[in-house]
């Protein structure tokens, strides 16, 4: 005798982990805090500071603001080979480029020192706002009270 051939089982749609906690989700929704990486942060934080700044300063429109882990080494040793000051025990927390061909002038933040140097949320805001402040007072010639008269305080 000859059975009928059976259809294939019906793959069931897996409604739990292999576990079987449940599926796994976001901790927080994406409008939360604590939604945002810690580079996104600061990021935030340097975005806030140049904005700040493009308010009382139109030039700075053309001005790109970045953010970077970690100067690279060779930007020291092409310092250096230009006769600037470089100590071994002083790490920058920021870099004004001047523009070169096509590109227009680049004020670079490196989050990693910056971190570092802050113990706080609020610490860190404050240091990021005085190293674009900084850096742009370099671009435009003038002290670091001229460009922001809040630089400074605490």
């Amino acid at each position: 005798m000859d059975t009928p051939a059976l259809p294939p089982p019906a793959r069931r749609q897996r409604r739990r982990d292999r576990h079987g906690r449940g599926m796994r989700g976001p901790i927080a929704p994406p409008q939360v805090p604590l939604a945002l990486s810690r580079a996104d942060a600061f990021d935030d934080l340097v975005r806030d500071a140049a904005d700040r700044l493009e308010r009382r300063w139109p030039q700075l429109a053309d001005v790109e603001f970045a953010v970077q882990e970690v100067p690279w080494p060779l930007d020291a040793a092409a310092e250096a080979a230009a006769g600037g000051e470089i100590s071994d025990d002083s790490v920058p927390l920021g870099k004004l480029m001047n523009a070169r061909k096509g590109s227009p002038n680049r004020i670079v933040v490196y989050r990693r020192p910056v971190e570092i140097r802050a113990k706080s949320r609020e610490e860190r805001a404050l240091l990021v706002h005085e190293v674009v402040v900084e850096q742009v007072a370099e671009l435009l010639g003038l002290s670091p009270e001229n460009v922001d008269p809040r630089y400074g305080e605490d």
